[in-house]
């Protein structure tokens, strides 16, 4: 029997790629901007302020016209979504090593439009429904395995990484309605919402300081900018190759294996961190290849 990867699990793959070195940067990145949700704020502002320059660059040299229709609107929900689960999603990598907050995010991430997509393309065969749980089991085996840094997650931080699920779940979706748009512009578009957005949450915390308080974030707007540079390239680049997935096969397929990025994020803590992967994570980043080979059949 011949193994043929179909174009949309390999473009998810290198997705997954692309966003585990994403995170891994954004994880660094909010550390060195202070690690608390002013400071996460300000970091995903400065990346996404980054890309967007990207991305407006390439929408002008292609002459693009403005962009109309419902496609539109979801990428502006794609937008405000993904900031929102980034920021949850960074604030609890810098509270410590992966932990069991990467896992949850990444299986909710995986579940929602794996759902979504059973109901607007049918229900995926038994091989590839199992692939799917194999997938799942390999997410949590790959981020809940304990490393030096991890102390285990408050019922805070578990919160946030539930948000971020969901969050990023819901942007997986939406990702997929801007089919209509092309690959560029949809990011464009998001990219701006999830800025305003961000820039809205700034602007009122500001108001809710209290007065005499200092505002210390100031000195910390550029303390992780070679991070913020990581995530531009690599967050963006992963979105990008996960839209032309979805355009290339189903939503269930692309977001499955996209949702495998933990390991990219567990094997560059490894590399630059030292955080040695476990017995565990790599029993889980075995069961990983298992679950590819079984969705892509």
């Amino acid at each position: 029997m011949t193994l043929t990867i179909h174009e949309n699990a390999l473009i998810a793959l290198t997705a997954a790629a692309s966003w585990g070195g994403g995170d891994f940067s954004g994880g660094m990145g909010v550390k060195a901007s202070g690690g608390h949700v002013a400071g996460a704020i300000r970091f995903v502002m400065l990346a996404y302020g980054m890309s967007l320059v990207v991305l407006l660059g390439m929408l002008w040299a292609q002459h693009a016209g403005l962009p109309h229709g419902d496609a539109v609107g979801w990428a502006v929900v794609g937008g405000v979504t993904g900031a929102l689960g980034l920021v949850a999603f960074y604030i609890a990598l810098s509270r410590g090593g992966m932990g069991a907050s990467a896992a949850v995010s990444g299986l909710l991430a995986a579940a929602i439009p794996a759902v979504v997509s059973s109901v607007m393309e049918g229900a995926p065969g038994a091989m590839r429904l199992a692939g799917f749980a194999l997938a799942g089991g390999a997410i949590w085996l790959i981020a809940a395995g304990e490393t030096p840094e991890s102390g285990g997650e408050s019922r805070g931080t578990m919160m946030l990484a539930i948000f971020a699920g969901v969050a990023f779940g819901v942007y997986f979706v939406a990702l997929k309605m801007t089919n209509p748009l092309g690959l560029v512009m949809p990011m464009a578009i998001a990219r701006t919402s999830s800025l305003v957005l961000c820039a809205v949450v700034m602007g009122v915390m500001s108001v809710m300081r209290p007065t005499g308080a200092k505002d210390t974030g100031g000195m910390r707007w550029w303390a992780g900018w070679k991070w913020a540079l990581g995530v531009a390239l690599l967050d963006t680049g992963g979105n990008v190759l996960f839209m032309a997935a979805t355009r290339l096969g189903r939503l269930d397929v692309a977001s499955v294996l996209a949702s495998l990025y933990p390991a990219g994020t567990i094997l560059l803590a490894a590399w630059y961190l030292h955080e040695r992967p476990t017995r565990r994570q790599g029993l889980g980043m075995a069961a990983a290849l298992a679950a590819v080979v079984m969705i892509t059949l």
